[in-house]
């Protein structure tokens, strides 16, 4: 949280006040959003699109550390993770719900801080905050968001629809948000064991990766100016090797991934080699990239050649060939989900 002059208690407002000083902030961007904050439930007609729904939580202390994350930061990561779900859908972000479970070492100022977070990133994507809830919570801050989207029926596209030599296609670059949190964990480290203030130099790139992640709802642009529909796709979470898996099993098919042809960025490369890591693990197992994972049919591979924000790193095969990825020798390893995954931490 950043400094502030004073310091209001929640209790000064109490639940309904606090209510009361999110919704005077909020501005509804939709014609279709037709009732907001202020009733039992929000409002908005559909006209006739298909409606898609994500919900997706942050709790502290699993999916963040204020030790080292500004609360701005963490209100527009937590809009985005949802944002990045819709448009894995292929579909259009609309709006949002936020419920936050939140104690009282929190001020008034701090929750608006969180809040700029959100409302700037419900500004960037044209998305409205219509409802929520807020409760306390004995342990620390938890954040919920609710997205929810909408597209043409024939318009979605789900994890289902590989086929066989569909080529497999990733947004962006990898690895950059996994090694970002190294480096704050390893400044808090030494920060706790010498006092020593936190050198971030030269890092920008990575940090903003990790701390500002942006949903991919251009590349969902890009597919209608290129008259593209992708068979299936999935968002980078929990990372490639794992969502590439996803794909493949909701397809019933198997997978190929050639190490040589993932997107690294230099900055993600040298950092991973400072920290002695290898970077195609880091791509494939860190997740939080929130890139666009998806297959396109090989017919439509001239509309995409080429184009710099999009990259070709594998196909589809047949299932009994599995989820493999082929290294820069030619020899072939059994892809492992090996990223995130809440009920294997303690």
């Amino acid at each position: 949280m950043s400094e502030t002059t004073s310091r209001t208690e929640l209790s000064a407002l109490g639940e309904f006040g606090l209510i009361e000083r999110i919704a005077s902030r909020v501005q509804l961007q939709h014609a279709t959003s037709i009732k907001g904050i202020g009733d039992d439930a929000a409002v908005f007609d559909p006209q006739g699109f298909h409606q898609v729904v994500t919900t997706d939580m942050l709790v502290e202390g699993v999916h963040f550390d204020l030790g080292y994350v500004p609360l701005k930061h963490l209100g527009y990561k937590a809009v985005v993770v949802n944002v990045s779900d819709v448009c894995a859908m292929n579909a259009t972000p609309k709006r949002i719900t936020v419920a936050l479970a939140l104690s009282n070492r929190f001020p008034v100022e701090a929750i608006d801080e969180l809040y700029e977070g959100m409302l700037l990133a419900c500004k960037n994507y044209g998305v409205d905050l219509v409802g929520g809830d807020t409760c306390s919570s004995p342990s620390g801050l938890v954040i919920s968001v609710t997205a929810i989207g909408e597209a043409r029926k024939e318009d979605l596209v789900y994890r289902s629809g590989a086929k066989d030599n569909d080529l497999l296609v990733v947004s962006g670059d990898l690895g950059g948000a996994y090694m970002g949190l190294q480096v704050l964990e390893r400044e808090k480290a030494v920060f706790k064991e010498t006092g020593a203030q936190p050198d971030l130099a030269g890092h920008d790139y990575i940090l903003e990766r990790q701390l500002k992640p942006e949903a991919r709802k251009d590349i969902i642009e890009l597919f209608r100016k290129l008259e593209v529909k992708p068979t299936a796709m999935i968002d980078i979470s929990d990372g490639l090797a794992s969502e590439a898996i996803h794909l493949a099993r909701s397809s019933g098919s198997g997978v190929r991934i050639y190490d040589e042809k993932i997107p690294i960025d230099p900055s993600t490369y040298k950092t991973a080699r400072d920290f002695d890591l290898d970077p195609s693990t880091c791509a494939l197992n860190g997740g939080e990239d929130y890139e666009l994972l998806f297959t396109i049919a090989q017919a439509d591979y001239e509309k995409v050649k080429g184009n710099p924000s999009i990259t070709v790193i594998g196909h589809m095969t047949d299932k009994a060939s599995g989820c493999m990825l082929v290294d820069k020798q030619g020899g072939l390893h059994e892809l492992r989900a090996q990223g995130w995954d809440a009920f294997l931490r303690k």
